[in-house]
């Protein structure tokens, strides 16, 4: 990550900060960082920049998300239970910028579920919204990885409440997130090889 990325990663931390927190204090700090990274852009040789670039009119374009596959030694699925909908999902999240996808997928597995994986393969990639049943403006792709487990104990954070595995005909209710279609074509290619699933 270059001079320039950096600060550009230290403002998208910022924004989702001022977003998501309900916290003044936080708030007083995410302001700051937002203050601090457009300071630090503007010290560059580039076009002035008056306010936070994730607030700019861009281009739409998907979401970009990740989710990865990982199963115990009896090959059960892990899965974490969501705590806004108090229901399950394979582990994974939202992409943050100038990480991979893959770097993406590792971080989320530790953030929700206490392990450190590593990523085997890409077994997915699909437009999440004609997976759900339910009506979303929000368009997404999202990446589905298989990994295995190198270090680590189960420990949910504060998006989960629950860390467990479960046999992949008898998986409990899914949250949202993730749909058994979708879930199901990642693990086909996942246990019986071949190509990556796409839409």
């Amino acid at each position: 990550m270059n001079w320039e990325q950096f600060a550009v990663k230290v403002m998208s931390i910022s924004k989702i900060g001022l977003k998501f927190s309900k916290d003044d204090y936080a708030l007083e700090n995410y302001e700051e960082l937002e203050r601090i990274s457009r300071d630090m852009l503007n010290h560059l040789p580039i076009e002035p920049i008056a306010k936070n670039l994730y607030e700019r009119d861009l281009y739409p374009t998907p979401n970009v998300s990740v989710r990865v596959l990982l199963f115990d030694n009896l090959g059960r699925l892990l899965l974490v239970k969501e705590k806004a909908e108090d229901k399950w999902a394979v582990p994974g999240g939202w992409c943050d910028v100038f990480e991979s996808p893959k770097e993406n997928a590792i971080r989320e597995v530790k953030q929700e579920a206490g392990f450190d994986v590593e990523i085997d393969r890409l077994v997915g990639v699909f437009q999440r919204e004609k997976y759900k049943d339910y009506p979303t403006l929000v368009s997404e792709y999202v990446h589905y990885f298989v990994g295995h487990i190198v270090n680590g104990v189960a420990m949910h954070n504060h998006e989960t409440t629950e860390v467990a595995f479960f046999e992949i005909d008898r998986l409990p209710e899914l949250s949202k997130k993730t749909t058994r279609l979708e879930i199901g074509r990642a693990l086909e290619v996942a246990l019986y090889g071949g190509d990556a699933a796409f839409d």
